[in-house]
């Protein structure tokens, strides 16, 4: 029992032996480690190389618990600092070209008319009288041709065109539509009309003007004309014009066509004409109320935008007064034909 208790003392001491020589040893080498920096800061050379950093302390601090309000700032030296001193004239701004707005342009800026062609604003034919301005394309004239329909009927041995034309501005331009039947190599009927138009919304135009009927069997006939023309949702062509004539005639007339691409050049175009008529004009064999109606197909190829060559089946009616005029004449009320044409424009 006593020797057992002698073991343990002499245990007990030699711990706190080596726990002294311990604390010994480690307050040595910190006081090595600052009296370097001491030294090495006083001799006004910072050489690191002598700092033993294996020995120190590097162990991140949590400094979530860092208390700010016991920071007495009132030793910190806040004052404002003067920089009206500050000599900006010596900052190194020889790389900035700092140029001010206005005056004459940099000797390396872009040509404004390298890519005109030559034409400016003073001269050219895109040049205005009276002060130098910009010329929109809205304030030129312009002018086409279009002969949506150019075909022969085998079965009546007749060829029929229908052709349109215009020539201003966008928004105010004059406008023909011709349209007749020509039966071996004669103008058998053609209607004319010469148009006023002005765009009144960025799809629809309004028309007025004149129309001018001829007939080969019969008697001519003028009308007031007044109408719209322009596309309607869903890339519907309208075309619809009212008539006033002599000895208080009236007439309405209507068309629309769709155009459905098979193809980029494979077009597939459907077309459907009616017309009312307020009084009986039977020297021309038309009837008051609806005259008449057509529908057609034609397929055509186009070669290019302006060119196409187009094969289809019309089929046209007759109804009311309209029908029994035509069987008065020994005339068909109804048929259907098969009709291969041109269309193009330019």
């Amino acid at each position: 029992m006593i020797n057992s208790l002698i073991s343990l003392s002499t245990v007990g001491v030699l711990l706190s032996a080596s726990t002294i020589l311990t604390s010994h040893n480690l307050g040595a080498q910190q006081y090595t480690a600052q009296n370097t920096t001491v030294k090495t800061q006083t001799s006004g050379v910072k050489d690191h190389s002598e700092l033993d950093h294996s020995k120190m302390d590097m162990g991140a601090k949590d400094n979530a618990f860092m208390d700010h309000s016991e920071m007495d700032h009132s030793t910190m030296d806040m004052g404002a600092k003067d920089n009206a001193s500050m000599d900006h004239s010596e900052m190194g701004q020889s790389a900035m070209e700092m140029q001010p707005q206005g005056g004459d342009a940099p000797e390396n800026a872009r040509d404004p008319h390298a890519y005109s062609s030559g034409y400016t604003l003073t001269d050219g034919p895109y040049a205005l009288a009276g002060p130098g301005r910009l010329t929109l394309a809205d304030e030129h004239s312009f002018w086409s041709v279009l002969a949506d329909r150019l075909e022969y009927n085998d079965d009546e041995n007749s060829t029929v065109y229908d052709v349109q034309g215009w020539s201003g501005t966008t928004f105010d331009r004059a406008v023909f539509k011709a349209e007749g039947d020509i039966v071996r190599g004669k103008l058998v009927e053609s209607q004319t009309e010469f148009l006023w138009s002005h765009a009144v919304s960025a799809y629809w135009d309004t028309q007025l003007g004149a129309r001018f009927d001829q007939y080969d069997e019969g008697r001519n006939r003028q009308w007031l004309t007044f109408g719209f023309q322009g596309l309607a949702p869903y890339w519907f062509e309208i075309d619809v014009s009212a008539y006033i004539g002599e000895s208080g005639r009236t007439a309405i007339s209507a068309e629309a066509e769709y155009e459905l691409l098979l193809t980029q050049r494979l077009v597939l175009q459907s077309r459907i004409e009616t017309s009312l008529n307020g009084k009986d004009d039977e020297v021309n064999g038309i009837g008051k109320g609806l005259s008449d109606l057509s529908a057609g197909i034609r397929l055509r190829y186009e070669f290019s935008r302006q060119f196409a060559p187009y094969v289809g089946i019309e089929w046209t009616t007759k109804f009311g007064n309209s029908a029994d005029f035509a069987r008065a004449r020994e005339e068909e009320v109804s048929s259907t034909s098969v009709v291969a044409g041109l269309r193009f424009w330019f």
